[in-house]
C-alpha cells in the first residue's frame, strides 16, 4: 500500500527536525515501512496498519509542535513511552541480520554463526566461545544493532574486562575514557561498520549505545537492552556472576570469549568455562562453541591458530 501525507500550514522542518532527526526517530519505530520526505509531502509504502499508525503519530507530533517552540527526538520517544517494547521478530538463520553502511548485508557465514543467530531468538542469555576470527563478537553486535533498529530494545551496552589496559593505565595520556578507548576499539570498529558515523556519535552521546569496562557494570540493572560482554575469558568467576546478575527485564545478554587467550596473571583464574558449566541446562541459556574451522578471517589465521594449539 502507498500513501502521501501532506503537511499543510506548518513548516515541515519544524516537524522533521534538524538533519531530519525527528523524522528518523519516528521511522525507527516502523522498520518495515518505506518513508521518503519531499518538502511538505511524506511518501509512505508498506503495510496498511503501519501506514495508518504512522499517520496518527505524525498528527500527534504536529499537535505537540503547536504547543512547543521546538520538537526533539525525545518528543517522538515520549509518544511511544509506556508501550510494550517490540518482541524479537524471528528470521531465518541465513537471512541478513542487518545492512552495513556500504549497503552490503551482514549475514551468518557458517553453520555455527547460524546456530548463534537462531539461539539469540530462542534464549535470553547466549555464551559464544571459540578461537579468534570466528566472528563471535561481530555477529553479537550485528544482532544488537538489528534489535535497536527494530525497537526491540532501548539501548546497546558493550563491555570488556580491562585486563591488559589495567597494568598500564597510569602511563597512558588523557582521562579514563582516553586510556580505555584503544582497548575497546574492536567494539567501535564493528559498530562503525553498521551505523553511520554521525548517528553512532549521537547514539553514544545520548547513552543509547554505551561502551565501558566491566567494572562499571557493578550495581546496575540493565533492562530493555542488548548487553554484550566481550573477552569474557579475562573475567574470574565472581566478575562473571556480577555481570550475569545485572540482567533486567526485556534484556538480552551475549557473552563471548576465547578460553585459549586468557590474559590474567594466573590463567586458572578465568571463570568463563567454569561459569558456563555451572549454568548448563538452565532453560533460556544457550552455549554456542566455535571451532577452528569456523574462522572467517584471512585463511592464514586458521593455520596460525592450529599451529599455536599444537605447540
Amino acid at each position: 500500500m502507498k500513501k502521501t501525507i501532506k503537511l499543510e500550514e506548518i513548516d515541515p522542518i519544524s516537524i522533521y527536525g534538524a538533519a531530519n532527526r525527528n523524522l528518523e526517530a519516528l521511522c525507527s519505530y516502523f522498520p518495515h515501512l518505506k518513508v521518503v520526505a519531499r518538502g511538505n509531502d511524506i511518501l509512505l509504502e508498506g503495510k496498511e496498519e503501519d501506514i495508518e499508525d504512522f499517520d496518527v503519530r505524525i498528527k500527534m507530533l504536529i499537535e505537540r509542535r503547536r504547543h512547543k517552540m521546538n520538537l526533539t527526538p525525545y518528543d517522538v520517544e515520549e509518544m511511544f513511552e509506556g508501550e510494550i517494547v517490540g518482541t524479537p521478530v524471528k528470521m531465518s538463520s541465513d537471512a541478513p541480520i542487518v545492512f552495513g553502511n556500504d549497503g552490503k548485508p551482514i549475514t551468518a557465514r557458517n553453520n555455527t554463526q547460524q546456530a548463534m543467530v537462531k539461539a539469540y531468538f530462542e534464549n535470553d542469555l547466549i555464551f559464544a566461545t571459540g578461537p579468534a576470527g570466528t566472528g563471535k563478537t561481530y555477529i553479537a553486535i550485528a544482532l544488537a544493532v538489528r534489535a535497536l533498529k527494530n525497537r526491540e530494545i532501548k539501548r546497546i551496552i558493550l563491555t570488556r574486562p580491562a585486563v591488559e589496559a589495567g597494568e598500564r593505565l597510569g602511563f597512558l595520556p588523557g582521562d579514563l575514557k582516553d586510556k580505555l578507548d584503544p582497548y575497546l576499539q574492536p567494539l567501535y570498529d564493528a559498530l562503525g561498520d553498521m551505523i553511520p558515523p554521525k548517528k553512532l556519535q549521537d547514539f553514544m552521546a545520548e547513552g543509547t549505545i554505551q561502551i565501558a569496562p566491566l567494572a562499571y557494570m557493578r550495581g546496575r540493572t540493565l533492562d530493555r537492552a542488548c548487553v554484550i560482554l566481550d573477552e569474557a575469558q579475562n573475567t574470574n568467576l565472581g566478575q562473571l556472576k556480577m555481570f550475569l546478575t545485572r540482567m533486567g527485564k526485556d534484556a538480552k545478554f551475549i557473552v563471548t570469549g576465547d578460553a585459549s587467550q586468557v590474559d590474567l596473571p594466573n590463567k586458572n583464574d578465568s571463570g568463563l568455562i567454569r561459569g558456563i558449566e555451572l549454568v548448563k541446562g538452565i532453560k533460556g541459556i544457550a552455549d554456542i562453541r566455535f571451532k577452528n574451522d569456523d574462522i572467517v578471517r584471512h585463511p592464514l589465521v586458521t593455520k596460525i591458530v592450529k599451529a599455536f594449539d599444537e605447540k
